[in-house]
């Protein structure tokens, strides 16, 4: 600590203004809806460091909040009764900080309000610094909701606000620094100009991207360790187009309401009963569903199914695995149990389709995370999904991409792809953790908030999402072109004529209440279960939920090394409300 800034207190005031609107969505459509709205929401407050050398040694770097909000949300004005600011604070990520803001408001009818913002400082094309550290992605609660009530509160409203430039001049004008007598301290104010532009530097200055890294493997590779108190069996069964399948069944006790866990592209069951926190197999088990199964599917990295140059399509889990997976289950446990299904990613997406289609029967409730029966992907995801068959297929000449190339002994050109990925992402020492962000999404990371993530689980990614096929994203493509629409791949095709060409044709019939649920930061299928609740609001209206989890993208509400706190809670509440005992 450097004892000659003792004392030293830093003071600045900032305002930023733009919009939000009502309800959880994404950050851009609630702006863009606020705007319509006229629903402006504005920050003023004052930034003040009561102690310089602290707050440069302390690892979150805080500053106290003073101030107000104003805006119609909040009734017009309502006053800052505590606040806490973090610039800059110590992360995971090597090359992305944060400017964290929480008030605490109260208005003079005595309503209270939670304003939580953050801007995130993270290089990614071009001159992007300016947009950065003036961008502030805001959620505004009802009541004083802490960061650890967050992801289950329910969001009031979601916008964004900015600083413009003369906004930030105004900024520049007001930053003291003063020591115990109240005399201005320039050393005061180089110390935190050099803490705050070498924080930049770090980001946005030009840097290599680190040596990858390959950590020792602490848990054996489809371990069941995770799981405790429970019987654990296999059933393996088969398609109807011939292809081997499982589900594993963890059985405590009997129970009435069963439930039926399935994962996405890439991953497996394996991501549902991690040993490094509570999952969400021990969660359920813990809470009153003893008997729960999980299906791994022809899309699961237990099988050798993606490593082929396949033609599988979506409408291919929604026809011939689903179905299967249910029917053999309703075998097992017989057909008066009520049967939940938990679903993410493209399982969520396919068991949609397949529920849409009439073609699993009777369930009780689904919970669909991220994606349901509406896609729709960042603008770089939509790029990659039209070049990345024709770059497999007619230019790399590879049959499947996988995220552990760079790890492949020898050379060649997946190896050199990787390297290249590696080169355009050095917010982790993690290859298999780009790679991933190459194949799915934008961001970096784009599948998951690297605070969200255990380290244990950061480092066996490479054993928990393998190779995939890319022909599934010729589908996805596809749906993202026809106005989001779930549509069949080959319309045509007699494969499929039990299907129909758009999934939504019957949706009103479908009696299964869904939950829709999404991480509010996903940067892979984007708003695409907010877009699908919009939609089913108008066909069926009440039927189904949606739930929006803040700080959240989008396999960290499964994998996440708080979701037992964070995500599991909300999804617990909708089984029990399905569920009678």
């Amino acid at each position: 600590m450097r004892t000659e800034l003792q004392g030293i207190k830093i003071h600045f005031a900032e305002t930023m203004s733009g919009y939000a609107s009502l309800g959880g969505s994404s950050f851009t459509d609630g702006f863009e809806e606020g705007r319509k709205a006229n629903l402006p929401l504005a920050i003023h407050v004052n930034v003040d460091v009561d102690d310089l050398a602290v707050f440069l040694t302390s690892s979150e770097h805080g500053a106290r909040l003073t101030g107000y909000i104003e805006g119609p949300l909040v009734g017009g004005q309502a006053k800052v009764e505590s606040g806490h600011f973090m610039l800059m604070p110590n992360t995971a990520d090597l090359n992305r900080k944060i400017m964290n803001y929480r008030v605490y408001c109260v208005n003079e009818q005595g309503d209270r309000f939670t304003l939580a913002g953050q801007k995130e400082v993270q290089h990614h094309f071009g001159f992007d610094l300016w947009h950065d550290t003036t961008t502030l992605y805001t959620n505004l609660f009802v009541g004083h909701i802490t960061p650890d009530q967050a992801p289950k509160a329910d969001l009031l409203a979601t916008g964004i606000l900015s600083l413009g430039v003369v906004d930030f001049a105004k900024v520049l004008r007001t930053v003291r620094a003063t020591d115990a007598q109240g005399k201005t301290s320039l050393s005061g104010l180089a110390a935190f100009g050099e803490f705050f532009a070498g924080s930049l530097w770090q980001i946005y200055g030009p840097s290599l991207p680190p040596r990858p890294y390959e950590a020792p493997r602490i848990y054996a590779r489809f371990t069941t360790e995770g799981v405790r108190g429970a019987g654990i069996t296999e059933h393996p069964f088969s398609t109807g187009d011939g292809f081997g399948l499982n589900l594993t069944r963890f059985h405590r006790a009997p129970c009435n309401d069963v439930v039926l866990i399935i994962h996405g592209l890439t991953t497996s069951s394996d991501m549902f009963i991690m040993p490094e926190h509570e999952n969400l197999v021990q969660y359920l088990l813990n809470n009153g569903y003893t008997d729960v199964f999980t299906l791994d599917h022809r899309g699961s990295n237990r099988f050798p199914y993606n490593l082929i140059r396949g033609h599988a399509n979506l409408d291919d889990l929604a026809l011939f695995d689903h179905p299967a997976a249910i029917a053999t289950l309703r075998q097992i446990i017989g057909r008066n149990k009520r049967l939940h299904v938990i679903a993410h990613c493209v399982g969520a997406l396919t068991f949609g389709m397949s529920l849409a289609a009439g073609q699993v029967g009777s369930i009780q409730s689904a919970i669909l995370n991220s994606i349901a029966l509406t896609a729709n992907v960042p603008p770089y995801s939509k790029l990659k999904l039209g070049l990345g068959p024709i770059a497999c297929d007619y230019i790399l000449g590879v049959e499947y991409v996988n995220p552990r190339w760079r790890h492949q002994p020898g050379w060649s050109p997946a190896k050199l792809l990787a390297m290249g990925v590696d080169w355009f992402h050095h917010e982790c020492d993690s290859s298999e953790c780009h790679m991933l962000s190459f194949m799915w999404g934008a961001g970096k990371p784009a599948l998951f908030l690297h605070q969200n993530m255990a380290q244990e689980t950061h480092n066996r990614l490479g054993d928990l999402f393998g190779g995939i096929s890319v022909n599934y994203y010729r589908h996805v493509l596809k749906m993202v072109n026809t106005n989001h629409d779930p549509v069949k791949f080959e319309p045509g095709n007699p494969r499929y004529a039990a299907l129909p060409d758009n999934y939504f044709t019957n949706i009103a019939n479908v009696m299964t209440p869904i939950l829709l649920t999404t991480g509010q930061e996903n940067g892979v299928f984007a708003d695409s279960n907010i877009i699908c609740h919009q939609r089913l609001e108008k066909i069926v209206p009440g039927r189904h939920q949606l739930h929006v989890y803040p700080s959240y993208g989008h396999q960290d509400v499964f994998m996440g090394k708080n979701v037992a706190q964070d995500t599991f809670p909300r999804m617990l509440d909708f089984l029990r409300i399905h569920s009678n005992a």
